[in-house]
């Protein structure tokens, strides 16, 4: 039985990067240790994009711009959704949610959910510090495995899947659209 995993390895790997400005106490920090995260993998400073957006409620439609473009082996959605007096938090956590995993359902692409939904501002900052529970570098840990099994031949459409004659070639999954 083959067992596929993805690799840590992002040299070659072009990443969109979506981070919110709402919060940027916390999301800047997020942000730097995604960078510092996928540049310790491999990847270089420009096959990075990051693009920043008003608040989290607006991520999931720059996410999918970024997908679409089929320029980005896979895009990290990054935001902190501090919760509140009114049920506000609730709307934005679950259509945020919503809308990133629609996007990499509808475009093959993988988006990444790296947005800080907590009860607490003392929760964020513990979630964005720079202990190994940083979500911005967990989020890039992610994306770096998911674009390497998208890239996995067995993973393609049927032209580079099992049956082709070379099955064992790895092929850049952006080429295939």
């Amino acid at each position: 039985m083959e067992a596929l995993e993805g690799e840590l390895r992002a040299k070659d790997y072009r990443f969109g990067i979506v981070v919110s400005k709402f919060n940027e106490f916390v999301t800047s920090r997020l942000l730097s240790s995604t960078i510092e995260t996928l540049k310790q993998y491999g990847a270089v400073e420009d096959d990075l994009r990051v693009v920043r957006v008003p608040g989290a409620f607006e991520i999931p439609i720059i996410a999918r711009q970024l997908a679409v473009s089929k320029h980005y082996h896979a895009v990290i959605c990054l935001g902190a959704v501090i919760q509140g007096d009114t049920p506000h938090f609730d709307y934005i956590c679950t259509e945020t949610a919503r809308g990133i995993a629609q996007i990499s359902l509808d475009t093959q692409v993988p988006v990444i959910f790296g947005v800080l939904t907590v009860n607490t501002v003392e929760q964020a900052l513990e979630r964005s510090g720079s202990s190994e529970r940083n979500r911005g570098a967990e989020a890039a840990r992610s994306a770096i495995e998911m674009a390497s099994l998208m890239a996995h031949p067995i993973l393609q459409p049927t032209s580079h899947g099992p049956l082709s004659s070379n099955p064992g070639e790895k092929i850049d999954p952006l080429e295939c659209w």
